[in-house]
């Protein structure tokens, strides 16, 4: 057999599926002559098929020695180094396979699967068109265009550049599983369930639809079937970080705080590069009844170290000077300038910012926009959409927006851009709404919160070195728009009284849930209302509250609702008991908005003093404990002092009304003095240290 025909039947057995026959051949050819490219570069393609992508790159580097015009080569060449993790030599080898062949759709597509890999979405998306306009009927090439698209929140045309590669190729799971992850996105949470379904059921062993699945499945409250489903994706693939990660997060909203501990960390342990896991888990430790304030800051340094450290030395000089007379320029960093708490506690600070003296700039990561957005965007100087924007490429937006103070306004929550703030693009840079507690970053100098709301003075705080500029209230409640009156007491009506807690259910754990229940058992007749999504959790907490001698028909709980049908619910409530030691915050604010009175139990952390900030702004720090034995009495004498009971619901909405806790103007132009106080004394410095 000759060279040329052992070639073919090689090629043959390739084409066909049997690489190890073809293998054997490629490799005889190679025994009798050495320098064949052909079979050089398509052992490189079995290397990266069976996943030994070293040494594809290895064989197929031969092969372009040998032969540098073959632009398949380069091609695959570029897929052996994005499947090692190296985009940018992937990126290389695309563009030299184009330019040997500017008609090749294969190499368009690949070109533009690695841009979207390094968030060059605009490249990306380019090049993706570039493959079907070579190729119409191309279905990986439509998937990839709209996986560029969702990259940069175009959710509706990456949908619909899904839908075309179905057409195309309707048992296409990948292209279902982006699909899913589209629609979850744009709040379609049942047809995001059904797209990860088909994909799953189309490919069993697709490990980042059982994912996917998961995380639709969580949205749309299903607990304990999204756990299901990320355990059938670590099954497939025990290291997988990402699953892992969202593992955290349903076992956290379940209130299994020791185990999503333990997800998180064995995800960090796994890619220690991921600081959104890393933020996760510092953010579930401030739920934790054992982990301190002391805990919580060692946990952030070694964020900081992991992230923040290794940029000092990239750190660049601001041009902004602090002599130069005019308005402040603001930036505004978040994903949640929508219809969410921090948009909604934002609301009142942007309807009243002194726009004459403030240049508002907005950052916004918000993934699908709402009415909210348009109305802070209409409120904006300016609006910069940052999905899909990177760390560096933000850094430089706002340097050359000339930024002078920068607000952080996510902290260590979903969505945050930490790693940028890390990158100090601002001269001053500050942390703020997102949750009363620092960020732990060197870079971010300077914290806005409430004197109520702070247990130590500045310098008795665990590692913290931000200052902190102090406010009235951290919180401006606005009902934005949801006009629902108080009810009747609903004890006037009933046999008993009925306590309820309507915070995200995280916050709910077994040391709560004692405290709880020795209320209900001094107070005969009385009932328990708990906000949760459905789960085995439920039955968990059942247990604990039975033990505690709590019958299972005194306790009842609702699910999550609109907010419309979520404020009616407290028509049901006589008191509202609080969390610890992560409080309600504008949980809280909505129950006394309803005419709830909130009994609170005082911690030695922020995010655990917010219901001694909100009831002592109120002028009610008579329902304000300092000991589990003083919040369970305090919860006794109101449910057992009915008269008392309906004068709070008759008068707190007028109270809030007239309270700190609703002054629009004055929020506004206390903030505003904060930021005047940071920048005359440290935005000189700031640009000078570094």
């Amino acid at each position: 057999m000759t060279i040329p025909e052992a070639f073919e039947l090689a090629l043959g057995h390739h084409r066909a599926g049997r690489l190890a026959d073809a293998e054997a051949l490629y490799r005889q050819i190679l025994a009798a002559q050495p320098r064949h490219a052909d079979s050089l570069h398509l052992l490189g393609v079995i290397a990266h098929q069976a996943g030994h992508d070293d040494l594809a790159v290895e064989w197929i580097r031969q092969a372009i020695a040998i032969d540098p015009t073959n632009p398949a080569a380069h091609s695959n060449l570029g897929e052996a180094y994005l499947a090692m993790g190296r985009p940018d030599e992937a990126i290389v080898s695309y563009r030299r396979a184009l330019s040997l062949k500017p008609d090749y759709p294969e190499a368009c597509n690949n070109l533009g699967n690695a841009l979207r890999e390094q968030c060059q979405f605009t490249e990306a998306i380019a090049a993706c068109r570039q493959a079907i306009a070579l190729r119409p009927d191309f279905p990986e090439a439509h998937n990839n265009l709209g996986a560029a698209l969702a990259g940069q929140g175009r959710l509706d045309e990456a949908m619909a550049a899904y839908h075309r590669a179905l057409h195309f190729k309707p048992d296409f799971a990948e292209a279902h599983n982006n699909l899913g992850h589209a629609l979850r996105e744009s709040g379609q949470l049942a047809e995001a369930i059904a797209a990860c379904r088909r994909a799953v059921a189309l490919k069993p062993g697709f490990t980042e639809a059982h994912n996917n699945l998961g995380v639709s499945l969580a949205g749309y409250g299903q607990l304990d079937e999204a756990m299901a489903a990320y355990h059938r994706a670590l099954a497939l693939q025990p290291d997988f970080p990402e699953t892992l990660n969202n593992l955290g997060n349903a076992l956290k909203d379940q209130g299994k705080l020791d185990d999503a501990l333990a997800a998180y960390r064995r995800a960090l342990q796994i890619k220690p590069t991921d600081a959104g896991t890393h933020s996760n888990l510092i953010y579930a430790l401030h739920f934790h009844p054992d982990h301190d304030a002391t805990a919580i800051s060692a946990e952030q340094r070694r964020w900081s170290q992991q992230f923040s450290e290794p940029l000092k030395q990239s750190i660049l000089p601001h041009g902004n000077d602090p002599a130069v007379a005019g308005p402040l320029r603001i930036g505004y960093v978040s994903p949640d300038f929508r219809d969410h708490v921090v948009g909604r506690n934002l609301a009142p600070l942007f309807h009243c910012h002194d726009r004459e003296r403030f240049e508002i700039l907005c950052y916004s990561g918000v993934v699908s926009p709402d009415s909210m957005t348009g109305e802070f965007r209409q409120r904006a100087h300016e609006w910069r959409n940052t999905l899909g924007v990177g760390d560096d490429a933000l850094a430089e937006m706002i340097r050359q927006d000339k930024i002078d103070i920068l607000v952080d306004l996510t902290q260590h929550l979903a969505g945050n851009r930490l790693p940028m703030f890390a990158r100090r693009p601002a001269p001053v840079q500050v942390s703020f709404a997102g949750y009363p507690e620092s960020a732990g970053l060197d870079a971010i100098g300077h914290r806005i919160s409430d004197r109520f709301l702070e247990p130590h003075a500045a310098d008795e705080r665990p590692g913290a070195k931000e200052q902190i500029h102090f406010i009235d209230s951290f919180w401006c409640y606005d009902p934005c728009g949801v006009e629902i009156e108080v009810s009747e007491l609903p004890a006037s009506k009933s046999l008993g009284v009925t306590f309820g807690c309507l915070n995200n259910f995280c916050k709910i754990n077994e040391p709560g849930l004692c405290l709880w229940a020795k209320a209900l058992g001094m107070v005969k007749h009385s009932r328990l209302v708990m906000q949760s999504a459905a789960g085995s959790h439920r039955e968990r907490t059942l247990e604990i509250l039975e033990r505690e001698g709590i019958a299972s028909h005194r306790v009842e709980f609702v699910e999550y609702r609109p907010r419309w049908e979520y404020l009616q619910t407290y028509h049901r409530l006589d008191i509202a008991l609080d969390t610890t030691p992560y409080n309600g915050h504008t949980t809280s604010l909505d129950a006394l908005w309803m005419g709830v009175p909130v009994v609170t139990l005082a911690g030695q952390t922020p995010v655990s003093r917010a219901g001694l900030s909100q009831l002592t702004n109120l002028g009610l720090p008579e329902l304000v404990a300092h000991t589990p034995e003083d919040y369970v009495k305090i919860a006794v004498d109101l449910a057992t002092d009915l008269p008392r009971l309906e004068k709070l619901r008759a008068t707190l909405r007028k109270r809030m009304q007239n309270s700190i806790l609703m002054d629009a103007p004055c929020f506004a132009r206390q903030i505003e003095a904060a930021y005047q106080k940071m920048w005359q004394a440290g935005g000189k410095s700031m640009r000078d240290e570094v």
